[in-house]
């Protein structure tokens, strides 16, 4: 029988190898945004007229949504549907999409040509009914207000019990009590609004159908989307959860995780049957034996992220094994990441190409830099702050 601990500061080394490989990443991503500032988009991008949008969309942002899917499946499940057993995997899950969000805001600021006007969907005077992205950059938005509202009781934790400040403990316990009070309500609205831009992202290729190719031109893109980012959302948590126990030597939860991943041959079950349901009804099947670059990719996302995790998931001694969980979640984590990509990047063509684009050493280089930065940025606040469950006897100096 499991014992349940609190969640507690871990007090790790922060500064190891493994963070300084993390930190020089993130230099050099800032070196190359500095310069993209600088000089513009084009000098450190390989986008044009015809590809206006490159990794940093498929990837900083697109992907970086879908991922950060974890937070408001967890909450949903705990505090929604009231099954008490998965709390412990809340406040990882919340952190993880919290910084997923911010790091995703970010990526977009780097991508926009006039990143000084990101700003402008905050007036009302700009607001357009008729627009997509607009509603995507509002719920993103309003997603990321909800999300940090959502760590400040873990903020409070942190101070309720310190001496040197009165001053803010004192405000702590009064904001603690106060948003445990009304903390339901933001719940259910990031619950909400994740389900709205999650499905929106997919609507922006909906409007390109001229130069997208027909296995994923489909009218139904906002929906593969949604469900997609369903049957992610606990992967990504058993995975974060995994990787984070392995980096701060501490006992993988598999009396959560386990039960957890029972949902995920569910979720990825219903995903397949609209994806494979959508090529018969369009009449698309015969595309997939055309031995194109676009079929390829097509039969590596659904065989590799969809069909192999499932099947690992229904049996029993997989679930319940760290190293046969792991890959499991890692398949499917990268199974939707490369349905991002797939849809963004290989499925588009402008329908006059003159080249084809491959990101610069500058688009990597920036993205690496962001998820260099995100992953250093967790490790700073699990380390300060009571995010993890874990025994006070696992940690280490």
């Amino acid at each position: 029988m499991s014992v349940h601990h609190s969640p507690q500061p871990l007090n790790h080394k922060l500064i190891t190898p493994g963070t300084l490989v993390l930190l020089i990443l993130t230099g050099i991503g800032l070196c190359f945004a500095a310069w993209r500032f600088m000089f513009g988009i084009g000098a450190i991008t390989n986008l044009d007229q015809q590809h206006p949008w490159g990794i940093w969309i498929a990837i900083d942002v697109a992907t970086g949504v879908a991922l950060a899917a974890g937070g408001f499946m967890t909450a949903a499940l705990a505090h929604v549907f009231h099954r008490e057993h998965y709390h412990a995997v809340v406040r990882p899950a919340l952190l993880t999409a919290m910084l997923g969000y911010t790091f995703v805001g970010l990526g977009l600021l780097v991508d926009l040509g006039r990143y000084y006007n990101i700003w402008h969907p905050m007036l009302p005077s700009m607001w357009s009914g008729h627009s997509v992205l607009f509603e995507v950059g509002m719920c993103v938005m309003c997603y990321i207000t909800v999300l940090y509202i959502e760590f400040l009781p873990i903020f409070c934790e942190r101070f309720l019990g310190e001496e040197r400040w009165p001053r803010l403990r004192a405000l702590c316990r009064r904001l603690h009590g106060a948003l445990n009070r009304i903390m339901f309500l933001f719940i259910i609205a990031g619950v909400v609004l994740s389900c709205l831009h999650q499905s929106s992202l997919g609507n922006l290729m909906v409007l390109a159908p001229s130069k997208m190719h027909d296995l994923w031109d489909t009218p139904i893109l906002a929906l593969l989307f949604l469900l997609s980012a369903f049957a992610v959302g606990y992967p990504m948590v058993i995975f974060e959860s995994m990787c984070a126990a392995r980096a701060f030597k501490l006992q993988p939860e598999m009396h959560i995780l386990a039960p957890l991943s029972r949902f995920v041959p569910i979720l990825l079950g219903i995903y397949l049957c609209f994806k494979i349901g959508d090529l018969a009804v369009r009449d698309k099947l015969g595309l997939l034996a055309e031995g194109s670059p676009q079929a390829t990719m097509w039969v590596i996302e659904v065989v590799l992220g969809v069909v192999v995790p499932m099947a690992l998931l229904l049996m029993p001694r997989v679930r319940n094994t760290p190293s046969g969980l792991f890959i499991a979640a890692v398949l499917v984590v990268g199974g939707v990441a490369l349905n991002r990509i797939n849809v963004f990047l290989v499925a588009y063509q402008p329908l006059y190409p003159q080249k084809t684009y491959f990101p610069s050493i500058g688009e990597v280089a920036v993205t690496a830099g962001l998820i260099s930065l995100l992953i250093f940025c967790y490790r700073v606040i699990v380390n300060y702050f009571p995010v993890i469950s874990h025994a006070p006897e696992a940690k280490t100096s």
